[in-house]
């Protein structure tokens, strides 16, 4: 177990967890162990009430992830592969279908593997240094960990073919343009702008937040009268909590008082 906790840090600063890929040398590239712990950080800060919003990192100032670990991954069979590809996915499903938000605090590289974590998670920011792209294909392979679908589901088609296909990088400018973005800053700036967004959303309703995440996410995979009607089912539960009551009583109080 201490492996684990070596490879991907925990540390909870008030209602934000933040979870660091802690493998700066290798520029935190992904493997089994990363995966595992990652997976076990991420069950750790849904399993706490006080935690409202996470927040995900790399150490060093020189990759958010650059990939997954080729070291790894090269000698692997056709078998092998797919497995390791399946292991990936229960991170990014993890990460997709957490009850909390996710925020991507992006510096430096965030490639391959590394750019599919941060597709997976709700909101990314990046220092304007950072750069984007899935460069698989330059390997002989492909993206396995949702980047064909998610980026092209967040972009369009004809952009998210040109990366896969091409394996160019894109820098931090041209995310943001393209939408895979939220924000751009400087460097030094990252993880206060970062924390400040967690701090926003972490003021709200924590069950009109996941209600609001999962209405997003699953009803984007819908057609438009599911997606409606799944959205009035949401809708309806926010009636169930006491941040509602206070909330709307709050309002009418203030109103009347004008």
């Amino acid at each position: 177990m201490t492996e684990l906790k070596e490879t991907v840090l925990y540390e909870k600063e008030g209602s934000i967890a933040w979870i660091t890929f802690n493998r700066p040398e290798a520029l935190n590239a992904l493997n089994t162990e990363v995966n595992l712990a990652l997976v076990d950080r991420l069950n750790r800060a849904e399993a706490d009430p006080e935690v409202r919003v996470i927040i995900l990192k790399g150490s060093g100032d020189r990759a958010f992830v650059a990939g997954a670990d080729i070291k790894e991954m090269m000698t692997m069979s056709s078998m092998e592969a797919r497995e390791f590809a399946i292991k990936a996915k229960r991170v990014t499903d993890a990460l997709w279908n957490h009850k909390k938000p996710v925020i991507a605090a992006i510096q430096g590289f965030c490639l391959g593997g590394g750019l599919e974590y941060a597709l997976s998670c709700d909101l990314r920011i990046a220092s304007e240094s950072a750069k984007f792209g899935l460069p698989e294909i330059t390997l002989g392979i492909m993206p396995g960990s949702g980047g064909t679908q998610r980026l092209a589901r967040l972009i369009g088609l004809t952009k998210a073919k040109e990366l896969c296909l091409t394996g160019g990088m894109i820098d931090a400018g041209q995310a943001l343009t393209l939408g895979i973005l939220n924000a751009v800053c400087p460097q030094e700036a990252l993880l206060t702008q970062a924390a400040d967004l967690a701090k926003k959303i972490a003021s709200k309703s924590p069950h009109s937040v996941t209600l609001i995440k999962s209405s997003i996410n699953k009803g984007t995979e819908m057609d438009l009268e599911s997606a409606a009607l799944f959205e009035i089912d949401c809708f309806g539960l926010c009636f169930s909590t006491e941040e509602q009551k206070k909330g709307m009583d709050a309002f009418v109080n203030k109103s009347k008082k004008k």
